[in-house]
């Protein structure tokens, strides 16, 4: 309840057009009461007096109510529209922008596969419940009470009938609104382990027809698919079974007040009419009841929905911009770890271990080790991807948490380990590295990264439309773009994580010139688990489970380090002398 309120905030720039939708259905839910009224002056009146002049003329008043009823229940429809619509495009806006600021540990304790699900399913039901609330929820109560006070003043012999079967209906009403709330949170969870499946599937669709795992993974996807379809069925069976429970209290009703009614007219108290008129507004009572639990279902429903958004809205973002930033000049790239502790858990298993180095501007730093070693978790640190749980790390002498985020990291470029490009051209994709960048820049960066040589061969070169996830391009050229957008930017600070590892030595080695030519003024930090792509390094560390266990020159290490001399001869097969 507490996050349906902080929602409904949402509704406040629309609230002139929120109003018109309750007030054009008044005008409808006016004009379908006065429908068995009129009815019944027909019966009652016009034919029992045979007045055909009067029957036509309440014919056409009749008509003109319809017209009238229609044009309500349109701009209804119409305003209740443009309410939901533009109330849950501002909170998938909102939601959105509050994604983008996530850590990647923010991000980790929701799975992508939760999220996805939020920004969709939850956001639309919680639209669908505005747009019945505007309309449904004023034009059900309002049948309703309009119908009991008609049938009160018009048909007051035969009201026992309401004193009895409206509180069975309310009760069913109420008992199937808080089931079905509940029923629908489960539904939801399980909406949110088929989207992080099929992410899964999609993501992995190479590997899993490589392993020739298709039957496993059509049965892993039947395990969560048919966990939804049980957790569906039971919530839309219990929502459904309310129509018929509805109908045959609504059917006694009737049957009872015929049979009232024919003592009634027997005994010359009642008209026929009256009887027609109030089964009309006993079906009106029932439709209005039933809309109305619809409504409420719908609203329960989106209770869990509320939370979930709320919970994005509100969750705390780990990485934030300083209170009182550093004023800075230019970075230069001097860095800097002191003492850094890092946990992924939270518990006390350090991926990373009292981690203390000095990268001077302009150096290079290669960084090998065993696989988990915390290798990438080291350098994920540097652009604040995460914080340390202890310890700090300074650029030029200043505390990154004390460094605005956005200077901080266009000073950065950041080749990840997985090489992701996005939907739409080559020049798009360069231009994530520097919106303003030229035609000669971006070639520049293309043949540092020596991706110029597969660009031309393209017919329309930069502007050659990349597919989703890059999927038109092989591995090697997806690492290369992937570096030439970190090239463009000139950075003062350069991350390769383990990016050449899809790239031909020829390539490889073009990269390498590269970056002791242009780049001199770059700190470069590159992870490798190939000796041959650190041995020129100013420095190189050397790390053992979240530990530096050695650092030093590739000469050095030779000497000093058992661990960098068996991966040495591991990968040259040759014997280290003099050691």
């Amino acid at each position: 309840m507490n996050a349906m309120r902080k929602l409904l905030h949402y509704l406040k720039p629309y609230t002139f057009i929120a109003i018109l939708s309750p007030l054009f259905m008044c005008v409808e839910v006016v004009m379908d009461l006065l429908q068995p009224t009129i009815m019944q002056k027909v019966i009652d009146t016009g034919i029992a007096n045979e007045d055909h002049a009067y029957v036509i003329k309440l014919g056409l008043f009749m008509l003109l109510s319809a017209i009238i009823g229609l044009i309500g229940g349109a701009g209804s429809s119409i305003y209740a529209a443009r309410t939901a619509v533009s109330f849950s495009t501002d909170i998938r806006r909102d939601v959105f922008k509050k994604t983008e600021q996530f850590s990647n540990g923010n991000i980790d304790s929701f799975g992508s596969g939760k999220l996805i699900t939020i920004l969709t399913n939850d956001i639309t039901t919680m639209q669908q419940a505005v747009i019945m609330t505007l309309r449904i929820f004023v034009r059900g109560p309002l049948l309703f009470i309009g119908s009991v006070v008609i049938v009160w003043f018009t048909a007051r012999e035969l009201f026992p009938v309401l004193l009895v079967s409206i509180p069975i209906l309310l009760v069913f009403i109420y008992f199937f609104s808080v089931k079905s709330g509940k029923l629908f949170s489960h539904v939801q969870k399980a909406m949110d382990q088929v989207n992080t499946k099929l992410q899964e599937m999609l993501a992995g669709i190479r590997v899993i027809k490589a392993f020739d795992r298709n039957e496993y993974e059509k049965g892993h996807f039947k395990m969560v698919n048919d966990t939804l379809m049980k957790r569906s069925m039971t919530a839309e069976q219990l929502v459904l079974t309310l129509m018929p429970i509805m109908m045959f209290v609504v059917n006694l009703g009737i049957i009872a007040g015929l049979w009232m009614g024919v003592i009634k007219v027997n005994e010359g108290t009642l008209q026929v009419g009256v009887i027609l008129a109030f089964i009309n507004y006993l079906n009106i009572m029932m439709n209005g009841l039933m809309s109305s639990s619809h409504v409420l279902m719908q609203i329960a429903r989106s209770f869990p929905s509320a939370d979930r958004i709320v919970q994005v809205l509100e969750t705390k973002i780990e990485i934030t911009e300083p209170e009182q930033p550093s004023k800075m000049d230019e970075i230069r790239g001097d860095v800097e770890f002191r003492e850094v502790h890092f946990s992924y858990s939270k518990n006390g298993e350090y991926v990373l271990t009292n981690l203390s180095f000095k990268a001077n501007a302009g150096q290079t730093i290669g960084i090998i080790g065993s696989t988990g070693s915390g290798k990438s978790t080291l350098v994920k640190l540097i652009p604040r991807l995460y914080d340390p749980d202890s310890g700090d790390i300074f650029i030029d002498g200043v505390n990154v948490k004390e460094m605005p985020l956005e200077k901080l990291r266009t000073a950065i470029g950041f080749v990840p380990q997985k090489a992701l490009l996005f939907s739409g051209s080559i020049e798009d994709n360069l231009r994530f590295g520097k919106e303003d960048a030229t035609i000669e820049q971006m070639e520049y960066a293309a043949q540092s990264a020596a991706a110029s040589e597969f660009i031309h061969r393209f017919d329309d070169q930069f502007e050659h439309t990349l597919l989703q996830g890059a999927t038109n391009l092989s591995g090697g050229q997806k690492q290369r773009l992937s570096m030439a957008r970190a090239f463009i930017r000139e950075p003062k600070i350069l991350i390769l994580d383990d990016s050449t590892s899809a790239i031909d030595a020829l390539s490889e080695a073009a990269v390498q010139q590269a970056l002791k030519g242009a780049y001199t003024n770059t700190t470069v930090f590159i992870i490798s688990l190939k000796i041959s792509s650190i041995m020129d390094a100013d420095q190189i560390l050397v790390i053992e489970d979240g530990i530096i266990e050695a650092a030093g020159t590739h000469n050095e290490l030779l000497a000093s380090s058992k661990i960098y001399r068996e991966i040495y001869l591991s990968q040259s097969g040759r014997v280290v002398e003099n050691v």
